[in-house]
């Protein structure tokens, strides 16, 4: 079983992809400020489960990731996006 494992590891080696850098969708488009009542560009950045995207999957910078955070959950208080799946 060991011999096995270690061909999965050398095959998984060789089958390495070439990573594209993610980019900021807020960077590239120059907002400043997230705001909490756009509704579309927020239901982007929301599994359907209702979960936020992280920043390794959604390319998102530090700052405007902690923006996101914030104008996702205040958008949840007001009820303009549910916090979970129905």
């Amino acid at each position: 079983m060991a011999v096995n494992t270690s061909r999965k590891k050398a095959t998984a080696r060789k089958r390495r992809r070439f990573l594209r850098k993610k980019i900021c969708r807020f960077c590239a488009d120059k907002v400043t400020f997230i705001d909490y009542k756009d509704i579309r560009r927020l239901r982007n950045l929301v599994t359907e489960r209702g979960k936020i995207i992280p920043r390794r999957i959604s390319g998102n910078c530090a700052g405007h990731q902690r923006q996101l955070t914030v104008a996702i959950k205040r958008s949840r208080h007001i009820a303009l996006i549910p916090f979970t799946a129905e």
